[in-house]
């Protein structure tokens, strides 16, 4: 759980048995499907991958908070909040949240009715290209797939021309290195909603606030 502390991305079971003293055999699986099972971390296949190349996250937020501001932290906690380490720690919880709320979401977007399945898919990338994340993707069965960015603000935020080149990557890496012919939806998910201006109305498809989450 350190170990995926300290990567909000996740890792596959070989590489977070490489991060630790854990051997590859019955007793690492084992732990691995028991904290599962408790709800500590969750697992995932990205799109279009065989279940060996399943990640594991982190998707506890009290066990997230714990390991980044309590355990070996002598600091006060008006000298954390506001920082980066907090808005990093606030990203990741929220997306935790978002995972554990799909069916709110594909209520939202107007397809519960609709069979889907959940993922994030992520390319590394190399020194010739960039390489870029998807938060959680949404595959539908009626041959669209919604690319769901997941963003914390502490206000409603605002797409500014840096963040729209950001999306245009995104959609643009993920169509080429996927190869999908799926339509492809560019899903805004933050807290407080997204300010309209020029680049919101060019990029995004469908947008969902954390009260959706809750409905």
């Amino acid at each position: 759980m350190r170990i995926l502390a300290k990567k909000g991305a996740g890792l596959t079971r070989n590489e977070l048995i490489a991060n630790t003293d854990l051997a590859s055999g019955g007793t690492s699986s084992q732990i691995i499907e028991e904290l599962e099972e408790s709800g500590f971390i969750t697992s995932f296949v990205p799109f279009e991958k065989a279940k060996n190349d399943t990640i594991y996250k982190l998707s506890d937020e009290y066990s997230m908070f714990y390991l980044k501001f309590i355990e070996n932290n002598k600091n006060s906690w008006t000298s954390i909040k506001n920082t980066a380490s907090w808005r990093s720690w606030s990203g990741l919880a929220f997306e935790a949240i978002c995972q554990k709320h799909i069916k709110q979401i594909k209520k939202a977007l107007g397809i519960s009715g609709i069979y889907t399945q959940e993922s994030a898919w992520r390319y590394a990338g190399n020194t010739e290209e960039k390489g870029t994340q998807i938060d959680l993707l949404i595959d539908r069965k009626d041959q669209c797939i919604n690319l769901c960015e997941v963003k914390f603000s502490e206000s409603v935020f605002v797409i500014d021309k840096q963040y729209a080149e950001n999306i245009q990557q995104k959609i643009a890496i993920f169509k080429e290195k996927s190869k999908t012919r799926k339509s492809i939806f560019f899903t805004a998910i933050s807290t407080y909603g997204f300010k309209n201006n020029e680049y919101k109305l060019r990029w995004v498809q469908n947008e969902i606030a954390m009260e959706d989450l809750f409905n």
